[in-house]
């Protein structure tokens, strides 16, 4: 692609990253045929070909962003399935991301929308306030159809009941069990914390069990992704160094061989960190370390040989792949692998490279859409008629648990259950 940005926008060195992206695009449309938003709407500006014209428009001109930039940037699910899909490696998720910090400072948003925006990214990365919050949330979903859409997406989505807070997600060290392999960092997450406490619990126990000792560090927290896909890029960068800098205190002090990441849409910004502090003299080296040893936590289970000594399992388990593991970190065959390997029935689900909707805060603020791949999603997954569904990354929990009444799990919990934990209570009757 041709481009034609002034030698002063070049010299910001995002600018400069953001033309370079562009120019590797050649117009040829593969993209189109896997982004869900041009699928569900078969607008060419509800697709990346699309997107990538506003984007390129908006900065070549220098101009500040407007509605219908705004509209269609904010559309994307930031599934990452075009990179998939892109023969000439066009980088759309540094592009995008670029697009939305620059409308984020650039356009002013109607109250309403700037307000839930401003509420989410505070709210959502700070347990202590997110539990109040579905706990109001899930009060007034009797009152939903009375509101608007855009209010009544919230209530929907909240669980009914929350689990207390758990003890392990306070700073601490879990022993291996046996002779120590491996010494982790474990990404206790932030919402993750409050919709579903057990996934911690049971990526602790079964990493102990084969030999990891894991670490939850002090100072460490949201990875970012909530508020940096929101395009509030500093909010985003000062909970990315908090964590880099309590995981290099750790390396310090007491070593670390790897960061572990049980949500993979975190396990995408934290593998991201070394581009995000690139051009920072201070971080760019610790970033960069601990992008190279963030692992998702099938690729660790995989490396130190999984191998499940519980009873197996026939359950007939359908695996959905989360778009940040299968696009945005190239997992796709480990999950399916350990599952298989601890005596799961795995099932393909149809149309798996297709969001589901979720997206970190999407399915929120553009429900309409979100709800309609939810239920393309919850479509496919039934059509296999699977005992329960098994996925690694909780906004796909608890977006697929909100359109199907089969039981969602993260893969962990399965994996823990196989391997001599306890059986996870929603998988019911069935073994």
């Amino acid at each position: 692609m041709q481009t034609f940005f002034s030698l002063r926008a070049l010299a910001d060195p995002d600018m400069a990253e953001t033309e370079k992206i562009l120019r590797a695009c050649v117009h040829c449309g593969f993209c189109t045929a896997t982004c869900p938003t041009y699928l569900l709407t078969g607008d060419e500006l509800d697709g990346p070909r699309g997107r990538i014209y506003l984007i390129k428009d908006m900065f070549e001109k220098e101009r500040p962003a407007d509605a219908q930039t705004a509209r269609h940037i904010d559309r994307c699910l930031s599934c990452l399935s075009c990179m998939t899909t892109c023969p000439s490696g066009v980088h759309f998720m540094h592009l995008v991301d670029h697009a939305r910090a620059h409308i984020e400072k650039t356009y002013a948003r109607p109250f309403a929308e700037r307000a839930m925006r401003a509420a989410l990214a505070f709210a959502l990365p700070r347990p202590s306030l997110a539990r109040p919050l579905f706990r109001l949330a899930a009060a007034l979903r009797p009152f939903a159809r009375a509101l608007p859409r855009r209010f009544s997406a919230p209530l929907a989505l909240a669980p009914s009941r929350l689990e207390p807070a758990s003890d392990v997600d306070v700073p601490q060290v879990f022993a291996a069990q046996g002779e120590r392999i491996m010494r982790v960092a474990l990404l206790n997450g932030c919402v993750q914390t409050v919709l579903d406490a057990s996934i911690n619990a049971a990526t602790i126990r079964l990493l102990n069990r084969y030999g990891v000792e894991v670490v939850v560090a002090k100072g460490a927290g949201c990875c970012g992704a909530l508020p940096h896909h929101l395009g509030k890029v500093d909010d985003s960068r000062r909970y990315a160094r908090a964590n880099i800098e309590a995981w290099s205190r750790e390396i310090e002090t007491g070593g670390l061989d790897r960061i572990v990441v049980n949500a993979s849409g975190c396990g995408t910004s934290v593998k991201d960190y070394g581009h995000m502090f690139r051009n920072d003299p201070k971080l760019a080296e610790k970033a960069a370390h601990i992008s190279s040893i963030a692992r998702d936590v099938t690729e660790l289970l995989h490396e130190i040989g999984f191998a499940p000594s519980g009873a197996a399992t026939r359950l007939r388990v359908a695996y959905h792949s989360a778009c940040s593991l299968q696009h945005g970190q190239k997992i796709s065959k480990e999950p399916v692998a350990l599952l298989r390997a601890a005596g799961f029935d795995v099932c393909e689900v149809p149309e798996g490279h297709i969001c589901c909707g979720s997206a970190g805060t999407y399915n929120v603020l553009q429900p309409e859409l979100a709800d309609e791949l939810r239920s393309r999603k919850a479509a496919n997954i039934e059509s296999v008629a699977p005992d329960a569904v098994a996925a690694g990354n909780i906004g796909c929990i608890v977006q697929i648990r909100s359109g199907t009444p089969i039981p969602v799990l993260h893969t962990v919990e399965l994996l823990d259950w196989a391997s001599g934990g306890p059986k996870p209570p929603a998988v019911g009757q069935k073994s």
